[in-house]
C-alpha cells in the first residue's frame, strides 16, 4: 500500500506533522511519501492508495497550495482512501475556553472543505500548530501578539526556540496516524 501526504505550510508545523504521520504509516507497513505543495507540483496520484491532505490555518484560511491540490484532483480523490488534517490554534483556544472559536476553526478548516469538494474522508485530523513570531510578517506578528502572546505563556505553552511556540500534541498525532493506517487497510 502506498500513501501520498500533500501539505501546505506557512511556518513549518504542518510539514513536521506530515512527516510524523508518514513515519507512523511506514511503521504500519504503508509506504508513505510527503510533498510540500508549495515546493513541488503533483501531476499524478494514480499510484497511491491513500491520499492525505494537510494544511496550516492562518487568518481562517488553508494554504492555497493544499486548496489547489484538492481542486485539481477532486474527482480522483473520490476513488481513493482519503484523509484530511489541519494545523491550527486549537489547543490554545481550548485552554482559553474559547469553544466557539474551536468550532469555527473546525468548520472552516475541515467541515466546509469536505462539503465544498464533496470529499469522503476516512479520517480527519484537527491538530495544533506552531506560532513562530520570528517567521511572521510585521503586521501578522503584531496582530497575533495582541491576541495570543500573553495567553501562550499564561496557558502553559513554552517557547521551543526564541519566538516559537509548538502547540502540537505528538501523542494525538501518532494515535491519529495509527488509526489512519488501520482505516486505509480496511
Amino acid at each position: 500500500m502506498k500513501a501520498l501526504i500533500v501539505y501546505a505550510t506557512r511556518y513549518g508545523a504542518t510539514k513536521g506533522t506530515a512527516e510524523e504521520i508518514a513515519r507512523i504509516l511506514q511503521e504500519e507497513n504503508i509506504e508513505a511519501k510527503t510533498v510540500n505543495a508549495k515546493e513541488k507540483k503533483v501531476n499524478d496520484i494514480s499510484e497511491y492508495d491513500l491520499i492525505v491532505v494537510g494544511s496550516g490555518m492562518a487568518m481562517g484560511n488553508w494554504g492555497s497550495e493544499a486548496e489547489d491540490f484538492t481542486k485539481k484532483f477532486n474527482k480522483e480523490l473520490e476513488k481513493k482512501k482519503f484523509a484530511l488534517f489541519i494545523s491550527s490554534l486549537k489547543p490554545l483556544e481550548e485552554k482559553m475556553g474559547k469553544s466557539d472559536r474551536v468550532a469555527r476553526i473546525r468548520k472552516i478548516g475541515l467541515d466546509d472543505k469536505i462539503l465544498k469538494y464533496n470529499l469522503k474522508p476516512v479520517l480527519v485530523g484537527f491538530f495544533g500548530g506552531v506560532l513562530d513570531f520570528s517567521k511572521m510578517s510585521f503586521l501578522t506578528r503584531k496582530a497575533v501578539e495582541v491576541g495570543y502572546k500573553s495567553q501562550l505563556q499564561k496557558q502553559g505553552f513554552k517557547e521551543v526556540e526564541p519566538g516559537a511556540y509548538d502547540l502540537r500534541d505528538w501523542a494525538e498525532i501518532r494515535s491519529w496516524a495509527k488509526d489512519l493506517a488501520q482505516k486505509a487497510k480496511e
